[in-house]
């Protein structure tokens, strides 16, 4: 082919003067649609997991859109129907100015964290990102399945909490989920039911801003991303709506034994897929 003319599927193929290879082009669409359709389920489930149970939604969809696409950009899709929901969360409770000043070194011990570990580490994006956020994964469901249940003493928050933040942030920025060790951690403080909420609320807000920048930092979104993230939104929404109807007419502590069994099961799953 001579220097200056355009490839057949260009500007010749637009003018019909070289056949389309319409089988590929087919097949791209087919893809894309089945892309959006697992995305929509799996928001769906994880608004659905968020509205029976209080939380989990950021869990749920990292863990299960790894399945579809590489964990950044998951991480990417997931920023605004994590910042969406969590702050409807956050604003629900009476006390969120007393917990901001409460537990501000935890927080900003998380944002530091997370910006700092992105940029040595890569941002979702490092070579055990994969086995990383499944052992995440396994290991709050151990957590949370465990009979044990570990109380801490407010007089320990001054120094425990700047450290819980700071492992936060460094389990964010590798593996986009922020629950470890945080919920524990915020569990164990023996809040009032509202507050833990609205704490948790809290804190997956920050968490999911201090995301937003590394990924930014690290030069990962992109404006296809958008129109993904818009759809989740809705989804997400729409799950927990669902889950809010449906919570009173069945059991959430069955519910959320079955949750955490089958997150420990993709847990483990992610962590093999990470390590062959």
């Amino acid at each position: 082919m001579r220097p200056g003319f355009a490839a057949p599927e260009g500007s010749l193929g637009a003018c019909r003067i070289a056949e389309r290879r319409r089988g590929a082009h087919i097949r791209g669409m087919d893809q894309s649609l089945a892309a959006f359709a697992g995305l929509t389920l799996v928001f769906c489930f994880a608004g659905f997991v968020k509205g029976v149970i209080g939380m989990g939604l950021p869990t749920v969809a990292m863990g299960f859109l790894t399945l579809l696409m590489p964990p950044a950009e998951a991480a990417t899709v997931l920023v605004l129907p994590s910042f969406v929901t969590n702050v409807w969360q956050l604003a629900a409770g009476p006390r969120l100015v007393a917990l901001a000043r409460r537990f501000w070194p935890l927080l900003l011990a998380a944002t530091i964290a997370t910006v700092v570990a992105a940029r040595w580490l890569g941002a979702v994006s490092s070579a055990g990102t994969l086995a990383a956020l499944g052992a995440a994964l396994a290991l709050y469901a151990i957590t949370r399945l465990a009979p044990l249940r570990i109380e801490v003493s407010a007089r320990h928050e001054w120094w425990l909490g700047p450290l819980v933040g700071a492992v936060t942030g460094v389990v964010t920025a590798t593996t986009g989920v922020f629950v470890m060790p945080a919920v524990p951690y915020l569990q164990a403080l023996r809040l009032a039911p509202e507050d833990l909420v609205q704490a948790l609320g809290l804190s997956f807000t920050v968490s999911t801003i201090a995301l937003a920048a590394a990924l930014a930092d690290n030069g990962q979104f992109q404006w296809p991303h958008a129109s993904a993230s818009v759809l989740a939104l809705a989804a997400a929404i729409g799950g927990m709506l669902l889950g809010q109807a449906v919570r009173t007419r069945m059991q959430p502590k069955t519910f959320r034994l079955w949750f955490l069994i089958g997150l420990l099961l993709l847990g483990l799953h992610l962590m093999l897929r990470g390590l062959i």
